[in-house]
């Protein structure tokens, strides 16, 4: 691919979002609630494009110091693949591999450094060469489909380059005594980065992708994908250990010899209890039983969304941040939580998600976005849990073992 210069923020970038309802003539004060999910879906699409996606195909955050993550990188290939988009997926992708791509480093692989901004010194490049797996899970992601849905083999193969580099660089096997008890277990990012003592490793749940790892299997049969599914669930399952609300943590710790999880420390930065990170575990989750099938994904959400359930009935609220316990640790809600929440409702109990869309996802969107012009997090994760899994054509999802 050309190179595309590292730059700043464009100074021409317009602050106000100009919508598809607004380029339509439609009026900008129409109640959400009247649109139909097709129209959102584009409406906020544009908006993103035109708020948080520069000219030169950099994804900003601008809660943040205007900085930009390969999170939002990825995020931007999903759902432009999601919307059909292929100029803007080309374009932020670009725009990803010329200036995140780690291979001019000393750590030479594909995947993505995780922090883009400006330094204390003023210049613009990479603050932390870290990759996040997350990021690179999604966006390897939307390569292969955008491989089938725009005919794009070149996309498949780039896939197939960052999974090669991402199994040797954030998979770690657990052998045990008996040979078929070893598991392959997904790490958030490099082993160093995430292991706090000799024996232990930090996990994030809301990084495992069963659904990701069933793709990754049809273009790279090299590698046991599938034990990441097999991996994926049992941390899955586990958390209910740590949690009697059978609530997923933001991070949770591996204990290496037992394959037991356990909380973080009280000192640790890295926290379990429940919150803006854990709110992708139920998205994920139910993408595998939307696209897949999977009966553990169903039985998963069955049995660790009663608690969430009970609270939304009752208080029609849940607060933003949990602890393992269920106790609130805030006094506000998150519009990313409701997001999230909805897609694994619909496959449980489409009743209550409905009402989560009706009263809390409508109710925050205005004319393209939800929340508020700034909020870079939200926007993704409200798309992409309202976008209708099925919507995707099944095409896209062949060839899975």
């Amino acid at each position: 691919m050309p190179p595309i210069a590292a730059t700043p923020i464009d100074e021409d970038l317009a602050p106000a979002v100009e919508t598809a309802a607004a380029l339509a003539g439609e009026q900008p004060d129409r109640d959400p609630a009247t649109l139909s999910i097709d129209a959102l879906l584009q409406e906020s699409w544009i908006a993103y494009r035109q708020r948080f996606i520069q000219a030169d195909g950099r994804v900003i955050d601008w809660e943040s110091n205007a900085r930009t993550v390969s999170e939002g990188q990825a995020y931007a290939l999903l759902r432009a693949v999601m919307a059909d988009d292929p100029a803007t997926f080309e374009l932020t992708l670009q725009w990803a591999e010329s200036n995140l791509r780690r291979d001019g480093s000393a750590q030479g692989d594909s995947l993505w450094a995780w922090k883009w901004g400006q330094s204390e010194g003023g210049s613009w490049g990479i603050i932390d060469g870290n990759f996040a797996s997350d990021a690179d899970i999604d966006a390897a992601t939307a390569l292969i489909l955008a491989a089938r849905r725009w005919n794009r083999p070149d996309y498949q193969a780039l896939a197939q380059e960052k999974l090669a580099d991402l199994w040797d660089s954030s998979t770690l096997l657990l052998p045990a005594m008996e040979a078929q008890n070893s598991l392959r277990y997904l790490l958030p990012g490099p082993l160093q980065a995430f292991q706090p003592n000799p024996g232990k490793v930090y996990l994030n749940p809301s990084y495992l992708a069963p659904y990701a790892f069933r793709l990754f299997a049809q273009v790279d049969p090299d590698r046991d994908w599938a034990a990441l599914v097999e991996s994926s669930y049992r941390v899955l399952n586990q958390t209910k250990d740590l949690s009697p609300q059978g609530l997923p943590g933001d991070w949770v710790v591996l204990e290496m010899a037992s394959q037991q999880l356990a909380p973080t420390g009280r000192n640790s930065a890295l926290k379990s209890h429940y919150g803006f990170d854990a709110y992708r575990v139920w998205w994920r989750v139910s993408l595998d039983a939307a696209w897949f099938g999977e009966p553990r994904a169903n039985r998963f959400l069955a049995e660790h969304l009663g608690y969430l359930k009970t609270q939304w009935e009752s208080q029609k609220t849940i607060p933003a941040v949990l602890d393992l316990n269920g106790q609130a640790l805030v006094d506000y809600e998150a519009t990313a939580q409701y997001a999230m929440l909805y897609p694994a409702f619909l496959q449980i109990d489409p009743q209550l998600a409905d009402s989560l869309r009706r009263e809390k996802l409508l109710t925050t969107y205005r004319q393209g976005i939800w929340d508020n012009n700034d909020a870079y997090y939200v926007q993704n994760l409200a798309w992409l849990g309202l976008f209708p899994a099925e919507r995707l054509p099944a095409s896209l999802l062949e060839g899975n073992p």
